[in-house]
């Protein structure tokens, strides 16, 4: 697998797990890793059971409790009664097949895309699924991840294997540097603003750019975590030293003569002079920090722009889209997205809920006080990162500027968890979607980077953070 000249990074991934080609682009690929949450592991263990079949790999399947546990502080199992249910059979059902399960209380448990890389569980060149769309997170390492549905799970449970058609290939190229105020998930959110939520649809997306190459790795996992939200599946950044060193002295990681080996390998894992189907550039020098405004990744504007007035929209579908969009987040044509009132700030998720996005979210608040009838919420991505956080004291920051610091889970991301914001009422957050009702029933969701977030908090509306 060393050293193929005119393979992308993704191509090498692909062709290195074919087990059998299937012939019309098909192939039946292994699979390395196979993560499991509280919503689809515990009914896809209970039907390999039921079908009288066994993991065929437990070893290589990992579970946590992250979509349906409440992170209310002291919270159990049970907080969440419906979630407790979800979690027992969890419980059961992986003690049954052997499969690991980072449980309540554990520093390991937390969101899986968080868990995952923090325990060198996720690795460069690695196949990794998980029933969740979020996987191709995982991509930031240089891993070729993607979620997977409930027939698929079963599949990859029974047979450590998965039959999937090759997409096509697509290279987006961040030039420049970023500016000063802007941060990961204000260069992804301008990348699906200006080239639409479906631009990735049957791609595999590689990111590339002097922007990518400087960017540390958990900056790179923002990246990829929003493919999905870009159309694309499966995103990937090829691994180099900063992520070597990222994966270096983790508890799953290889060592010793394996690490040797390991490195060998990874250090080949890049574009070789490869030619991708689709090629696209943003320029992010002159980038401001983005905002969503309406109910998709691709209604984002810098904080410094207006919202779109649908009458100068020539397309009469896109023009009843932009009306149904402001209707539903009750904001006016043409107006500026800065000074919108907020009710809501939710830091967390696994787009925004590592330890560098907790630090990037303190530094923000410099000694200042959440504004009066803004309610704020910190939720950390794992129990490591809650640890570490708490080490530093960024937990104290957060409770003494107002902000409620909790468990670690995928919170008010998803609403699977009775964690919601109210009907009518307006978000900030820092998670991937903003689609109608993902926050609650009519909850009005603006997506944004932590530092932007914290800044909407204490300001109680949406504001620049580098002029605030």
């Amino acid at each position: 697998m060393m050293n193929q000249p005119g393979k992308t990074l993704f191509d090498k991934i692909w062709d290195a797990h074919v087990v059998a080609d299937l012939g019309s682009g098909t192939s039946l690929l292994h699979i390395d890793r196979h993560l499991m949450h509280d919503l689809g592991g515990p009914v896809g263990l209970e039907e390999i059971q039921r079908r009288g079949l066994k993991v065929r790999n437990p070893e290589l399947t990992f579970a946590t409790p992250d979509h349906a546990v409440s992170t209310a502080p002291g919270r159990t199992g049970d907080t969440n009664p419906q979630g407790g249910k979800l979690l027992q059979v969890l419980r059961n059902h992986t003690a049954q097949a052997g499969v690991r399960l980072f449980d309540l209380g554990e520093r390991e448990q937390g969101i899986v895309h968080v868990m995952g890389p923090e325990q060198g569980i996720s690795l460069p060149g690695l196949t990794i699924v998980c029933g969740d769309s979020h996987t191709c997170t995982h991509g930031g390492l240089g891993a070729l991840s993607f979620g997977i549905g409930s027939t698929e799970l079963l599949h990859v449970l029974a047979t450590q294997t998965l039959v999937q058609k090759k997409p096509k290939r697509m290279r987006v190229s961040f030039a420049g540097q970023l500016p000063p105020g802007v941060g990961p998930k204000d260069l992804v959110l301008a990348m699906i603003g200006q080239h639409g939520a479906a631009a990735g649809t049957g791609y595999a997306v590689e990111y590339a750019g002097e922007a990518v190459r400087a960017m540390a790795v958990e900056g790179r996992m923002t990246i990829c975590n929003l493919s999905i939200e870009f159309g694309a599946k499966i995103g990937m950044i090829a691994p180099d030293e900063t992520t070597f060193s990222y994966v270096s002295g983790r508890p799953y990681a290889p060592a010793g003569d394996g690490w040797d080996q390991a490195l060998r390998y990874w250090r080949s894992l890049h574009s070789d002079g490869a030619t991708f189907d689709r090629e696209l550039t943003v320029d992010v020098t002159t980038l401001a920090p983005q905002v969503t405004w309406g109910t998709s990744p691709e209604h984002t504007v810098g904080v410094d722009g207006r919202v779109p007035d649908p009458a100068q929209e020539a397309d009469p579908d896109r023009r009843k889209a932009i009306e149904q969009a402001l209707a539903y987040m009750g904001l006016q044509p043409g107006q500026a997205i800065a000074g919108t009132p907020v009710d809501w700030v939710f830091i967390g998720s696994c787009a925004n809920s590592r330890l560098s996005d907790l630090q990037l979210a303190a530094a923000t608040i410099r000694g200042r006080k959440v504004a009066p009838g803004v309610r704020a919420w910190v939720v950390p991505g794992s129990g490591q990162v809650k640890a570490d956080a708490e080490a530093l004291g960024l937990h104290r920051l957060f409770v003494e500027a107002g902000f409620e610091w909790r468990e670690p889970g995928c919170s008010m991301c998803v609403a699977a968890n009775g964690e919601t914001v109210p009907p009518g009422q307006r978000s900030v957050s820092t998670s991937n979607r903003n689609f109608v009702g993902r926050q609650g029933p009519g909850a009005r969701t603006h997506l944004a980077s932590p530092a932007s977030a914290v800044a909407a908090a204490l300001a109680g509306k949406i504001v620049d953070v580098r002029t605030s």
